[in-house]
């Protein structure tokens, strides 16, 4: 069952900025919901408040900007990212990832910040927003900040967002439009599941990036490689920044032997 807890929602950004700085530490935001009430249910966390942040309308939408490149709203849902004429025409990568993201019906609730403020080694949107690198914008009273989504990860459901701060939007640049991508998710079982190994790779003229889940305590990324490194300069790349466990669902020399793999079998369809 649910535990007690206090609901609100506000209508605008200044009038929640004002709660969360009110309730710092005692909130939790909802958005989708997918995460958080399962939390709920589960008496994981126990929030003296709950924040619905869905009647913002801020929050939601997705634009193209030819200087800036791509804004999602941390509030929009999956569904409407794999349907969005810009992402699909500009940013393809990321409306394969959103595919990858449960099944219909949680797609038709999930949002983009909600995948990311999860902050969980295996978000879906991680590593492909990672080989994108995009930027989010965390908001408060005390005014926005836009930080590297490669810094924005400290650790497994840990992130830089303050406890009276939001994540507001997600920009992925306007350099990494029309990258041509590929994108490789390993599951225990061919329904929806969460990954042992995901990687996304993102190439554009000039640079080749490539984002790895479930290898690390975070997604993690690549340094930037010249758009022709070799593959196995790719593979080195990948070998340096991800560093896979033993656990339950798959081992560690697993998880590095299939990230190998999937690095290969990607740079072979990009080149």
């Amino acid at each position: 069952m649910l535990q007690e807890f206090n609901y609100l929602a506000p209508k605008s950004k200044n009038e929640l900025y004002a709660l969360l700085k009110k309730y710092s530490g005692k909130a939790r935001i909802l958005a989708g919901g997918t995460d958080i009430l399962v939390e709920l249910h589960n008496q994981w966390a126990a929030p003296e408040y709950l924040i619905d942040i869905k009647k913002i309308g801020d929050f939601q939408g997705i634009t193209f900007d030819e200087k800036e490149g791509l804004s999602i709203g941390a509030a929009t849902v999956c569904v409407d990212l794999i349907n969005d004429k810009n992402a699909k025409k500009h940013f393809p990568l990321l409306v394969d990832a959103a595919h990858n993201i449960g099944s219909p019906q949680l797609r038709n609730r999930a949002t983009i910040g909600g995948n990311l403020c999860t902050a969980s080694p295996c978000a879906d949107m991680g590593c492909s927003l990672l080989a994108l690198n995009a930027s989010v914008e965390l908001g408060s009273e005390d005014g926005t900040r836009i930080i590297l989504l490669k810094d924005f990860f400290t650790g497994p459901k840990k992130t830089q967002i303050k406890k009276h701060e939001i994540l507001q939007r997600i920009i992925v640049p306007v350099e990494m439009a029309g990258a041509r991508f590929g994108m490789q998710k390993l599951k225990r079982i061919k329904g929806h599941d969460i990954a042992l190994v995901s990687v996304a790779m993102a190439r554009t003229s000039k640079v080749l990036r490539v984002g790895i889940g479930s290898c690390g305590p975070t997604p993690v990324v690549t340094e930037d490689l010249p758009a022709r490194a070799s593959l196995r300069a790719a593979v080195k790349a990948v070998e340096k920044v991800v560093s896979p466990i033993d656990d339950v669902r798959a081992s560690k020399d697993y998880r590095l032997f299939m990230t190998r793999q999937f690095v290969e079998k990607i740079y072979r369809e990009l080149f």
